[in-house]
């Protein structure tokens, strides 16, 4: 089984421009990624739009392909670069989605997502975590339920399940919540379908992208971790993350 690592890296971010080339403790946030990432898979390639990221990568050694700025999101992007490496004549039987700011993300994640496409039932994989205290249970955040076989049933920025006959500080002691950790894997084949579907409304009003695939009956398969998912949104969080790795 071949596996493809792909880095979406966009230059424009309204909170933090340039953010994939920011320093954090030497090195620019997307090395950072790229070295987290490349034991994981067969070939691993950083997806941008912009020639000043393409010459990072490629300064420390790393594969960067040219994509269009049109995308509206990063699995479009990652399409994009599967097809140009397919007429390369390459070929992969998985591809896996993994966020550029994520500087301290486990290694071991999307070693372990791969793993699940040794099933052939498995379309799509992604991560979650458990949340351990009532306090984590906070609207915005992107929670997820799941089926009794680890498939998602839905993702939502509202807290799911709604316990209707419990005080909600007893929430996470009488439930199993989750959050969701924003890394994607595909069957190849798969990756190809899902960004030819329309939005779907619930897409729309949520504006989570998975939902689209889920409406649309492809199923989620789900490996549980105990990441902590820090992305760089802010410069408070570069901070952070400059702390950790200090």
């Amino acid at each position: 089984m071949k596996v493809l690592g792909i880095i979406p890296a966009r230059y424009g971010s309204t909170r933090l421009p340039g953010k994939p080339l920011i320093d954090l403790g030497g090195k620019p946030m997307i090395q950072h990624v790229y070295e987290r990432a490349i034991g994981a898979v067969d070939l691993l390639v950083v997806a941008t739009d912009d020639e000043r990221i393409s010459a990072v990568v490629h300064s420390f050694g790393g594969r960067a392909l040219m994509t269009s700025p049109e995308h509206q999101n990063g699995t479009s992007r990652c399409a994009e670069v599967l097809s140009a490496l397919e007429m390369e004549g390459l070929s992969f039987d998985v591809v896996i989605n993994i966020q550029g700011d994520e500087p301290l993300l486990d290694p071991l994640l999307p070693k372990n997502l791969a793993a699940l496409f040794l099933n052939p039932s498995v379309q799509i994989a992604t991560a979650v975590r458990q949340v351990l205290s009532a306090s984590e249970l906070k609207e915005g955040t992107v929670h997820v339920v799941l089926d009794q076989y680890n498939r998602a049933l839905y993702f939502s920025r509202s807290i799911i399940p709604y316990q209707r006959d419990v005080p909600r500080e007893q929430w996470t002691a009488s439930f199993t919540y989750y959050h969701h950790i924003g890394i994607y894997a595909f069957r190849s084949q798969v990756l190809e379908e899902i960004v030819q579907l329309p939005s779907s409304p619930l897409e729309d009003a949520e504006k989570l992208e998975q939902l689209r695939w889920l409406a649309a009956g492809y199923r989620i398969h789900c490996i549980e971790t105990d990441f902590q998912s820090i992305p760089v949104d802010t410069p408070e969080d570069a901070d952070y993350v400059r702390k950790h790795l200090s």
